[in-house]
């Protein structure tokens, strides 16, 4: 009865069937009470998106994977210092992390939200040394920025690394053969892990609707809503949404047995402590079986083939036609080259030798001839692999060479680290890119993402970081244009849509913008990103309240979502609340001390209270943040201004025009600074140089017309201020060009 039971559960989770599991999981622990399976009830729930209900489940409980389960509970539910206690017990100070790179990673998280960076840093460096392919560690480090050059990180020693665990855990069951479909989903809470052989564990279904995720806002860790009110703090990136649920398994399973970026084996509560877990989990759609076990087997010995993907010429003429120079998804008339994406499908269907039930394929935009086209490759590389294989090939690879398991497949340990290699070069790119950005070099970053192959590169996680590369450049053009192609290739990612929002609010694109808005609220109206774009919107058309709601609601589904308290705080500061304004851009650095919009928002702040002096510092710490910005160099020259440090100021100000020359901020306040210390001749070269990056720009032409009176040159003078009252400037604007014509032949001394 509890191996009946215990199935029915599995099999439930396997279909994503919560309920019926939470159901018959109850019965099992109703009829066989055991530690182990009320860990599979709790994993149901924690599912289900009920972390409370694991908490107590899971609380006193003190084994390696009631403890992990119990802290991934407690993160959820936003209590963080119970959390700790239970990965660290106090009376246990040397005691050793349970689930080890996932158990560090989690402890790593916990720390990085209570403000202890270095603690946090030593914890994400432990989880990158026990599973080098954790990739969210380094993404943390990074945005922590203190990630070393991926090229050291993913080397030499992490390939060693990866490559013992494979073939230690192979030589340990030299018996193994090509696991079956119908493997278990959480076999180790089910037997001791004495009885689970690696098998089991290697080819465990990936089912898992939780992650702990990590983004570049600071963000993470998606948390239940609970039903007595409690405060809720769903993922930035995992909401549940119709469209995400069916599209997100789209990615083929890894080469490598702890390279799962799509999802985590529930198996990874070990009572070994071994590195098998992943943290990071999406759905995973159902294997469907392609071919019989006997072609599994012929196939094996080719799925870590060297050569590269096969694709049709007509696709590859066509990838052809649609590749520029800056972003290869593009063709000239503005339609995605996503085909070209699908043609290196049929690469996936040989290494998986499964195909995934078509859901990859429900994006309307995607042709049905594309389609066929696709699965037309993945016929023709099948049956290639079946003509050039024999059974004498698997015997041959038998006798000759060791073997390992590698994703349920039996392989030689020379394709193991070949296929190791080939993953850790890829991260090594992505990772270098992914560093230079949390730098905020993005234009070495941007050299650093062209050079990934064309397949990866028009994926929507490169494209949104080449488009916030873009954003921070302020080349919004740019930006905008990889942002829509990021649309085009994933509709129903909403990874980086935030920015892009921004992207076209500085654009004042307001069609675009609201249909953007409207685009992703149907999509994932459970998505902070979604309301942050309705909030742009609103904001964009001056309605600030409205726009304040839409960007707490934003806050509400994900507190760790530092880019939305910061837009709290822009709208604060519209609405003349600097109060609050200040509050929000506070618990915008309590998430990510390095997010400097915020420091550049508090110090925006304080410059329009006169408080120079915390004014600077803000600015200046912005500055060290992000040294490329010439808009946080602007303004830190203004402040240095106005503590009449006109010297630095200048100086500052040739840094910010040297940085972006497109930038006409710095080269009007440098010209606003040279006319204070009466040097009226340079200030007019400054400006006659500015004209021509803007030539209808009305405070130009002001700022001339009060120098030329200065100078007792009131003829110029007037020319200059008719020519900015011509250029309807604002209201504000008029009235100060009009008190000035007014006052043309007033002397200085009278002014003042």
């Amino acid at each position: 009865m509890e191996a009946i039971l215990t199935d029915c559960v599995q099999n439930s989770l396997r279909h994503f069937m919560f309920k019926n599991a939470i159901f018959f999981c109850e019965r099992l622990c109703a009829e066989f009470p055991s530690e182990v399976n009320l860990q599979l009830l709790a994993a149901s729930y924690l599912q289900n998106n009920q972390a409370y209900s694991a908490y107590h489940i899971l609380k006193g409980m003190q084994t390696s994977q009631s403890r992990y389960l119990f802290a991934i509970s407690c993160f959820q539910m936003d209590l963080l210092n119970e959390a700790e206690t239970t990965l660290c017990p106090s009376n246990e100070p040397g005691g050793e992390i349970p689930n080890g790179a996932a158990g560090h990673y989690l402890l790593g998280l916990i720390y990085r939200y209570t403000d202890r960076k270095r603690s946090a840093i030593h914890h994400f460096r432990l989880a990158l040394s026990i599973d080098p392919l954790l990739w969210s560690a380094y993404e943390e480090l990074c945005i922590l920025g203190a990630a070393e050059e991926a090229t050291v990180v993913f080397g030499e020693a992490a390939a060693l690394c990866i490559e013992k665990q494979y073939f230690y855990h192979g030589l340990a069951s030299p018996n193994l053969h090509v696991a079956s479909e119908g493997c278990n989903l959480v076999s180790s809470w089910n037997f001791s892990s004495e009885d689970v052989s690696r098998r089991q564990l290697k080819n465990t279904q990936v089912n898992s609707l939780r992650d702990i995720p990590s983004n570049h806002h600071g963000a993470a860790i998606s948390a239940s809503q609970p039903h007595n009110g409690g405060p809720s703090n769903i993922s930035l990136y995992n909401t549940p949404s119709p469209v995400a649920s069916q599209l997100s398994g789209v990615v083929p399973p890894p080469l490598c047995r702890n390279a799962q970026p799509n999802g985590s084996n529930l198996n990874t509560v070990n009572a070994d402590g071994s590195p098998k877990s992943v943290v990071n989990s999406l759905v995973q759609a159902p294997r469907r079986k392609f071919v019989d076990e006997g072609k599994l087997q012929k196939i094996s010995g080719r799925l870590f083939s060297d050569s590269g993907p096969r694709r049709s010429t007509r696709l590859a003429g066509d990838a052809g036609v649609n590749t520029n120079a800056n972003t290869t998804g593009v063709a000239g008339n503005g339609t995605s080259s996503s085909k070209y994406l699908g043609a290196k499908l049929s690469s996936v269907a040989l290494r998986t030798v499964t195909v995934r039930n078509s859901q990859y394929w429900a994006n309307d935009n995607i042709e049905e001839g594309i389609r066929a086209e696709i699965f037309d490759d993945i016929r023709a590389n099948l049956a290639s692999a079946n003509s050039s294989s024999s059974p004498g090939d698997v015997r041959s690879l038998d006798q000759d060479e060791p073997t390992v398991p590698v994703g349920g497949v039996v392989t030689s340990r020379s394709k193991v680290s070949s296929g190791v290699s080939e993953v850790l070069g890829l991260l090594k790119t992505l990772g270098e890119g992914y560093r230079l950005s949390c730098l905020y070099r993005c234009q070495d970053a941007l050299n650093t993402f062209l050079t990934l192959p064309l397949r990866h590169y028009n994926t929507s996680w490169v494209l949104s970081q080449v488009g916030k590369a873009h954003f921070e450049l302020v080349d919004y053009l740019e930006a905008d244009r990889v942002f829509s192609l990021s649309l085009r290739v994933s509709p129903y990612s909403l990874e980086g849509m935030d920015i892009y929002s921004t992207v076209l609010y500085h654009l004042k694109e307001d069609m675009k913008l609201s249909y953007l808005a409207r685009e992703l609220i149907s999509t994932d109206r459970l998505a902070p990103q979604s309301w942050c774009a309705m909030g742009n919107c609103y904001s964009l058309q001056k309605d600030h309240k409205t726009a304040l709601k839409n960007f707490q609601r934003s806050v509400q589904l994900n507190t760790r979502f530092a880019y939305a308290h910061t837009l709290c705080g822009h709208e604060y500061v519209a609405l003349e609340d600097f109060e609050n304004g200040i509050k929000s851009y506070q618990d915008a650095l309590q998430i990510d001390s390095r997010h400097y919009n915020a420091w550049y928002g508090l110090g925006m702040i304080f410059l329009r209270q006169e408080k120079f002096e915390f004014s600077e510092h803000h600015f200046r710490t912005a500055f060290l943040i992000n040294p490329r910005s010439s808009v946080i160099l602007s303004y830190l020259g203004t402040a240095l201004h106005a503590l009449k440090r006109s010297e630095d100021a200048i100086k500052i100000m040739d840094c910010a025009i040297f940085s972006d020359r497109k930038n006409p901020l710095p080269m009007y306040q440098k010209a606003n600074i040279l006319m204070s210390l009466e040097k009226f001749d340079e200030a007019l070269e400054v400006l006659q140089e500015l004209k021509e990056y803007a030539p209808r720009e009305s405070s130009v032409y002001a700022l001339m017309g009060k120098i030329y009176k200065r100078q007792n040159m009131h003829e110029k003078a007037m020319l200059h201020f008719g020519i900015a009252l011509d250029l309807k400037p604002s209201a504000t604007d008029v009235a100060t060009i009009k008190a000035a014509i007014e006052k043309l032949h007033v002397p200085d001394e009278l002014e003042d």
